[in-house]
C-alpha cells in the first residue's frame, strides 16, 4: 500500500509540473493576443501554438505511462465543506476558489460535462444521425478535398520559403563589413587619415637668375603665410 501511495504521489507531482508548464504557455499566449495583437505575426502565433501542442502531448504521455496509476480508479471525496474562506485553497487555485462550499462542490468534482453542455451535445449528435449516409459521405469528401488543397498550398509555400532562405545563405558576399565601417569612420569622423606634407617653394640654384617682375607690373607686397606641415589636420583626431 505504501508503494502505491509513493507511485501516486510521484505521478501527481509529474502531472502538476506538466500542467503548470501548459498553463504558463496558455497564459502567455492569451496575454500576447490581448496586448500584442497589432504586432503579433501568424508564424509567431503558430510557434506558440506548437509549444502548447507539444506540452499537451507530453502530458498525455505521462498519463499513459506504465508507472502512472489508473486515475479513473481513484475516487475524490470532499472531507470538509465550509462557506468560510480558505487561504490555502485560494493560494492553490490562484484565487479562483476562495471556499470549498456546497455551491461550488458539484462543479469542482464533476466527472461529466455540465448538464446544459451535455444536452446540446446530444442535440448535435441527433442531428448528425439524421443525415443520410450518402450525403454525409459527400460532405466528408468535399471537406477532405478542401483540407488537402490547403495542405498542399502550405507545403509549397514552406518549400519556397526554405529554398529562398537557402539561396540567400549561399549568395556570394559582395562587401566586407569591416572595410565598410572603416570607410564610414574615415569620411564622417576623419579617423585614420594621414596628413600629407606641403612641398616648399623651389629656391633658385647657383647661376640661375631670379626672375624679376614683368615689365609694366608692380611687385605685390602681400605675403602669403604657409601653414607648417606639422599642424594637426582637423580630421586627424
Amino acid at each position: 500500500m505504501q508503494r502505491e501511495e509513493k507511485q501516486l504521489d510521484a505521478a501527481l507531482e509529474a502531472l502538476l509540473q506538466r500542467i503548470n508548464d501548459l498553463k504558463t504557455s496558455i497564459r502567455t499566449l492569451l496575454f500576447r493576443l490581448e496586448n500584442e495583437y497589432a504586432s503579433l505575426s501568424w508564424p509567431s502565433f503558430l510557434d506558440s501554438y506548437a509549444v502548447i501542442s507539444g506540452q499537451m502531448n507530453t502530458l498525455l504521455k505521462v498519463m499513459k505511462n506504465d508507472k502512472t496509476p489508473l486515475l479513473r480508479n481513484l475516487i475524490v471525496l470532499p472531507l470538509v465543506l465550509s462557506p468560510d474562506p480558505d487561504e490555502e485553497l485560494k493560494q492553490a487555485t490562484e484565487g479562483r476558489v476562495v471556499a470549498f462550499s456546497h455551491d461550488i462542490t458539484p462543479d469542482m468534482l464533476r466527472t461529466k460535462p455540465d448538464p446544459d453542455v451535455e444536452q446540446r451535445q446530444n442535440q448535435f449528435e441527433q442531428r448528425a444521425s439524421q443525415v443520410p449516409p450518402e450525403t454525409a459521405q459527400k460532405q466528408i469528401n468535399a471537406l477532405n478535398k478542401v483540407v488537402n488543397h490547403v495542405l498542399e498550398q502550405i507545403t509549397h509555400s514552406r518549400e519556397d520559403w526554405e529554398n529562398e532562405a537557402t539561396v540567400r545563405a549561399a549568395a556570394a558576399q559582395t562587401c566586407v563589413t569591416a572595410d565598410t565601417h572603416t570607410l564610414i569612420a574615415a569620411v564622417g569622423l576623419g579617423k585614420n587619415l594621414k596628413t600629407l606634407p606641403i612641398a616648399a617653394p623651389a629656391q633658385p640654384g647657383p647661376g640661375r637668375a631670379q626672375a624679376g617682375p614683368a615689365p609694366g607690373k608692380t611687385t605685390s607686397t602681400i605675403k602669403t603665410t604657409i601653414k607648417a606641415a606639422s599642424q594637426v589636420h582637423p580630421y586627424n583626431r
